[in-house]
């Protein structure tokens, strides 16, 4: 694990961006029960935590990705980090909605974008990949080229493993939920048989038991 993973995991845990609760499950949208949930939202409301997130985002880009001509932020999440990578980088900024508007001119990417532009997406969570993919989508629809997704973190889930090869796209994310487990253990948050408890959820989501006796 990396000094600037192990730095975003401890950040998300630290300001509840982050819950673990492998003894009482939630229920997500899709009807999976999971030991996590996850408020992305929340790091804007941090200003030390908001910039960790930015300079890393910001390198990410600069390292993998030095061609980009635009930096694009998934709705409604990835707007704000998109908005302070893309002033570190100089470069414009646009937004993808996760449909066309009902009403107006009808878009669905605000902002410029030219079919010769080069475009990396920002996110802020990636479960199985579905809006983020969606958005990736729309640009190259319009005619852009995507040249890659970056978010702050990813639950790992083979689901999104799948999707993103399907797609032809690259994803690299700030932390993990591997790191993350790393970090609740180093704080003392989890217990061995919770720690077994996330693994097993990361390997086998939908059939996921819970915490074993």
């Amino acid at each position: 694990m990396t000094t600037r993973a192990a730095q975003i995991a401890t950040d998300l845990l630290r300001i509840q961006a982050v819950t673990l609760r492998p003894s009482q499950p939630f229920l997500w949208a899709s009807g999976m029960r999971a030991p996590i949930y996850t408020d992305n939202r929340r790091t804007i409301a941090f200003p030390a935590v908001r910039t960790h997130i930015a300079d890393g985002l910001t390198a990410l880009i600069r390292d993998l990705y030095p061609d980009a001509t635009v930096i694009g932020g998934v709705a409604t999440a990835g707007i704000p980090h998109a908005a302070l990578v893309a002033d570190r980088l100089g470069l414009p900024m646009n937004y993808v909605r996760s449909k066309p508007k009902d009403h107006g001119t009808g878009k669905q990417i605000e902002g410029e974008l030219a079919t010769s532009d080069r475009v990396v997406l920002i996110d802020d969570l990636i479960s199985t990949g579905g809006s983020v993919l969606s958005a990736a989508k729309a640009v190259q629809a319009a005619g852009a080229t995507v040249l890659g997704i970056v978010a702050i973190f990813s639950y790992e889930l083979p689901d999104s493993t799948a999707n993103f090869a399907a797609a032809g796209l690259t994803l690299h994310t700030l932390t993990t939920y591997s790191a993350l487990i790393t970090a609740a253990e180093a704080a003392g948050d989890v217990t061995p048989a919770e720690k077994a408890s996330l693994q097993a959820w990361r390997q086998d989501p939908w059939h996921w038991q819970g915490v074993q006796d």
